[in-house]
């Protein structure tokens, strides 16, 4: 996989801990699509040693390029060190990696629940499905209110509902408590998040006995993105399956029981 350098267009921290930025990389923008992700290294020479993964968040045209957007929590060294980067600032990076989300053309109402930052791979979705003309409904959960993307970003035909655990903004819960009254409606579901969140979610398609389909987006540790450390084993019903290179979407029920 070819090392290229992105630009940095711009940075700002959208809320809590949560940054959105702008990049500039015709190579890897060529071929992204929502649910794919490129690997990044967040740091100076090799420290830290590893890149790591983004999923491609937004897309524009500007300047006569495609330009992409990664939306990321600051968590450790690496994402505090990519978090002061300024605009014209270079990083080293390559993708695009992985499975996307897959919509079927008959599919017209489309049901997308995110999970914490997990609303970072959706957006590009949404703005997807809606100049394609269908009709989107996005659920998403977070910790607290503080940690909730801002509903005036999403497109205006996007109908969003929001959960958060303690109870400070919306529904007093968990997001996949918001599923079963839309799932009849969907014809395809597509999710990312935490594996807490997959596990509630497997239940809930279970319990109303829907064969709806629904695509998971998993969040794995990844070394190298590639295959090459499988790092990011997961246990499917087709046996071992790896994250960055057999996903990251999958199918919930081969996953999930």
């Amino acid at each position: 996989m070819k090392l290229e350098r992105a630009v940095v267009l711009s940075q700002e921290e959208l809320y809590e801990d949560t940054y959105l930025m702008w990049l500039s990389c015709p190579p890897v923008a060529k071929g992204a699509s929502p649910g794919r992700f490129l690997m990044l290294h967040c740091g100076d020479a090799y420290d830290p040693l590893l890149p790591r993964p983004m999923s491609f968040h937004r897309f524009r045209e500007a300047a006569g390029e495609r330009q992409f957007a990664i939306l990321y929590d600051v968590r450790g060294r690496g994402t505090s060190w990519l978090s002061t980067r300024k605009p014209g600032d270079e990083l080293t990076n390559f993708g695009p990696l992985g499975r996307g989300y897959a919509v079927s053309q008959e599919a017209q109402n489309l049901l997308l629940v995110g999970g914490g930052l997990g609303i970072a791979a959706l957006i590009a979705l949404a703005d997807q499905a809606i100049g394609a003309g269908k009709s989107v409904t996005l659920l998403q959960g977070a910790r607290t209110a503080r940690k909730l993307y801002p509903p005036d970003l999403l497109p205006p035909e996007v109908e969003a509902l929001s959960a958060t655990d303690d109870g400070s903004a919306a529904h007093n819960g968990y997001v996949t408590d918001l599923i079963p009254q839309h799932l009849s409606w969907a014809d395809q579901v597509f999710a990312c998040g935490p594996t807490p969140m997959f596990s509630g979610m497997a239940k809930v398609v279970r319990e109303a006995r829907s064969r709806k389909p629904v695509q998971a987006l998993l969040e794995e540790r990844m070394g190298c993105g590639t295959g090459v450390c499988y790092g990011c084993a997961v246990f499917t019903r087709r046996g071992v399956r790896l994250v960055c290179k057999d996903g990251p979407r999958f199918e919930l029920r081969r996953v999930f029981s």
